[in-house]
């Protein structure tokens, strides 16, 4: 199976904290899915993080550290934790219209 490729043209939303083997929430090592029009990227900073969809169980990737993933939205996964690992998650949009307008979207020059 191809890995997904983070579309061009997202905006950068939300990164949530670095989790570690203690304090990965118990939400993202079971069935889940991002946000309808919101991608999502796991980045792996130590260890590796084994990440599994749903649509394809017999298929899982193993990220290491240095490494990421790109979540599509509404694909439903979980990750697994082998060994100790910190990893975090990017959460990207489609630039708002306002931001577009002003030339506010990634890889945009700020004044």
């Amino acid at each position: 199976m191809e890995s997904p490729v983070l579309p061009e043209g997202l905006v950068l939303v939300r990164t949530t904290d670095v989790f570690d083997n203690e304090s990965v929430p118990a939400g993202l090592l079971r069935a889940h899915r991002v946000a309808k029009g919101v991608w999502g990227r796991l980045v792996v900073h130590t260890g590796s993080v084994v990440f599994v969809f749903e649509d394809a169980p017999g298929d899982p990737v193993t990220v290491d550290a240095g490494r990421s993933v790109v979540i599509p939205p509404e694909r439903r996964h979980h990750v697994e934790l082998a060994g100790p690992a910190t990893f975090l998650v990017e959460f990207h949009r489609a630039p708002e219209p306002e931001q577009v307008r002003l030339g506010r979207h990634q890889g945009a020059d700020r004044p």
